[in-house]
Formats: structure tokens, sequence, C-alpha cells
């Protein structure tokens, strides 16, 4: 039995039933990295000795009979803005490379209570700014099914993990898509949950109007599983939904696509020319599945969105991002460049802890928030997303799903789309 090819539920299960041990799984999982991470470059910390030591706490348990959790023996593997007590979080950023995180996230701490087990720390486009994984300040990832193209980003490293049987699960986190595109580009799934479902304590902010932690698995059942350990209410997180959650499992064996609305957008039509063929020609495939399957196939109206939702998301995320970041300045944490004068300080920090793509993007969130321009763009951003809800909800009260592609084209080369910030944010 090859254990990296075990889904989550089969290793709990195992693990459970003694027909393996966690420390096994845990090495299946360390061969398996060993193999193919000098090629795939998905990781930026393996955690050898900490999934070790865990692996053996959950198998003592077991020995003991008592209740290791639902993930027991699961290796799981975070993306490297999530803090997890000890280890450095680096964002994929030379500012925060020496940064030891001095607490766990919460999702960490709910992961590990439920038997989960740590397998590394994956790579990520720095601060989470990108799609490609190539804005990394340490090394670009590859797609597992192709060297030559791009995983998707920002939480590349966690989507070619599961991809490539490192582990079954891992978490990322998403703002503009950074869960969901790479998850599309690797084929497996992803989830952005709503926001504030999942505690994003200890989570590295980016945009923390749009920020959230969500799980990448290889079956439904995983994602599920992974969402009912980690989506539970948090008081250290203000924006925390405080409402008791359902159990994401329990509907799996009878759920049915019978009777289900799913409306396609029809403005998509006026857009074909910004699909790539074969994308269009999944969506038609998976809505001919659908309706085969029981669902009816209805029409909903989304102007607004399509036209003017990724300008509006760029420029609230870049607002915020240029907030958040302010607090990397060289005098508390981080990189820090010794000068005579703080200004000097900070103008060397940031300038060498920075890459040109978060650079990039902090001078333009400056830029909106700035007097004279803040009405223009920023303000007008809130109302528009306000139209952005509106238009949802409205859609929402006509069907259950609306399909959508995840991104407009298939995973592009590495390198193709490094110099042209306009196409790559059109990724998302």
């Amino acid at each position: 039995m090859e254990l990296h090819t075990l889904s989550a539920g089969e290793i709990s299960r195992g693990v459970r039933a003694k027909e393996f041990s966690a420390l096994e799984v845990f090495s299946s999982s360390m061969a398996r990295i060993s193999s193919l991470e000098p090629s795939l470059q998905a990781l930026l910390r393996v955690m050898k000795e900490k999934g070790e030591e865990q692996a053996r706490r959950v198998d003592g348990l077991v020995a003991r009979g008592e209740d290791p959790g639902i993930l027991a023996g699961v290796p799981v593997i975070l993306k490297d803005n999530l803090c997890l007590s000890g280890v450095p979080a680096t964002c994929g950023s030379r500012m925060l490379e020496h940064w030891i995180a001095p607490y766990d996230a919460t999702v960490a701490e709910f992961l590990a209570s439920d038997g989960a087990v740590f397998a590394a720390k994956s790579n990520m486009d720095e601060f989470a700014m990108g799609s490609s994984t190539e804005f990394s300040a340490f090394h670009p990832t590859a797609n597992p099914w192709d060297l030559d193209r791009v995983p998707g980003g920002s939480s590349g490293g966690s989507a070619v993990s599961v991809a490539a049987g490192y582990v079954p699960l891992a978490l990322g986190s998403d703002t503009g898509g950074s869960i969901r595109q790479p998850a599309s580009f690797c084929g497996v799934y992803g989830l952005k949950p709503t926001y504030g479902l999942v505690s994003r304590w200890g989570l590295v902010a980016f945009a923390s109007s749009l920020d959230q932690i969500g799980p990448f698995a290889r079956t439904v059942e995983d994602l599920a599983l992974a969402l009912s350990v980690i989506a539970k209410p948090d008081l250290r997180d203000g924006t925390s939904n405080r409402r008791s959650r359902p159990n994401y499992c329990a509907s799996l064996p009878s759920a049915s696509l019978r009777g289900k609305k799913i409306a396609v957008v029809r403005e998509l039509d006026s857009m074909k020319g910004q699909l790539h063929p074969s994308v269009s020609k999944v969506l038609e495939n998976t809505l001919k599945m659908c309706a085969e399957e029981g669902a009816e196939i209805t029409e909903v109206s989304l102007p607004v969105s399509l036209e003017f939702g990724l300008p509006c998301f760029y420029i609230l995320a870049q607002a915020e991002a240029s907030s958040n970041l302010a607090r990397f300045d060289g005098v508390r944490y981080g990189l820090s460049s010794p000068e005579d004068t703080l200004l000097d300080l900070y103008l060397k920090t940031r300038g060498a802890g920075f890459g040109k793509e978060v650079k990039r993007r902090i001078l333009t969130g400056t830029y909106v928030l700035s007097s004279g321009y803040y009405d223009a763009y920023y303000l007008t951003a809130q109302k528009v997303r306000r139209l952005l809800t509106e238009e949802f909800d409205a859609a929402f009260r006509e069907c259950d799903l609306i399909a959508l592609p995840t991104a407009p084209t298939p995973p592009f080369r590495r390198g193709e789309l490094v110099d042209d910030p306009p196409s790559m944010y059109l990724a998302d």
C-alpha cells in the first residue's frame, strides 16, 4: 500500500483502526517530498522533527485507546503566512526571512488538537501578492503536471503539495483567488470559506477585509473534513462568526444535484474572447454533466460584477496592503538595516526587504488613499463593492449555484507574465 496516495479520511480511519501507524504515514510523506521537491520547489521548510513528534503522540493515543481526533495521523502542510510557534513565517519575503512565530495560528491549534501532523511550510508569492508563485523571494514553484508552467498563486506551494502527493491536505489563504486559482491550475479542490467562518488569528494580513484561510484536498470528502476542523468560532478574531457550524461531512453521502438551480452568467458570452477555448469547453461540459444529474440550468445577470469586479478588488486590496505592510519598518521585527536617521532606516529596510511586486502594490495602494485621490478611487471602489454584493444577493435569490470559470486560462508558462502585471492580475 502506497500511503501517500491515501485520502485524509482513509489515513485517519486506518490509523485509528491500527492498520498502519501515524509515524509510517509521516515517513511516507517525507519520502515523497525528498523524491519530488528538488524539481517542484513547493516548500520553504520541512518540519521532520516536529512532525515525527506529533505522529508519535497520535500513535500513543491510539495505543492507549484514547481518541486521537478526526484527522488522526494526517500530514498537513501550511502556507508560510500562517504562524506556527517556534517556526519561521517568512510570507515568502526577505523582510521576514528570520522572523520566528511566537504563537500558533488558531487553525494550526485546531488541526493539531484533532490529530493532524505538520509536515512543512509551503512556498508562496511574497505577502500573498501574485498569481503564479513566481514572486517568492526564495524560489519559484513548478506545476507538478508540467514543470515549465506555473502552479498558480499565491498559495501555489500548498496546491502543488496536495497535487504531488506530499500530503492529502494543505492550508492556504485566499484574498482574490489565491486558493481557488492554484487549485484549478494543479487539478485539486480548493475552497475559500465565507468571510468570518474560519479564524484568521495568526495569518499575516494582506487585505484584512478580504483575506480568508481555506483548505486544499484531492477529494471533496477531505475538503469537508478539513473545513469541519478549522471552521470554528474564535474570540481572538474580531471578524469570526459566532454562529454554530453545520456538519460539513454529514450530507456528503446523500448529496444530489437533482432540483438544484445552477445559473450561467448571461454576460459571459460577451467575454468569450477573454476565455481560453479549453476553459469554455470545460465549463460547457460541466454544465452538461450537472444537467444529466438532474440540475436545472438557468441564467442570471451580473453586469456590474464582470465589468468592475477586478478593478474594484485591486483598488481595495492594494489600499489595505499599503496600510497593513506599513508595520514592517525595521524597528519592531523583521529585517532591519541600521542607519543614522529613522527615515534612512525605513527607506533602507523597506527597499531591501520588499520585492518589486509588493513595492508596486504598496505604491498603488498609497496613491489611492492619498489626499485628492481618496474619493475618486478608494471611496468609489467601496461603493462599487456594495453594488457587487447587492448584485450577487439578487442573483442567489434566483438560483442555488453560479457556474463560472475559476481562471480565464489554463496554467501559463513560467516567466510568461512576470513583466506584464495587468495580464497577471487578470489571471486572478
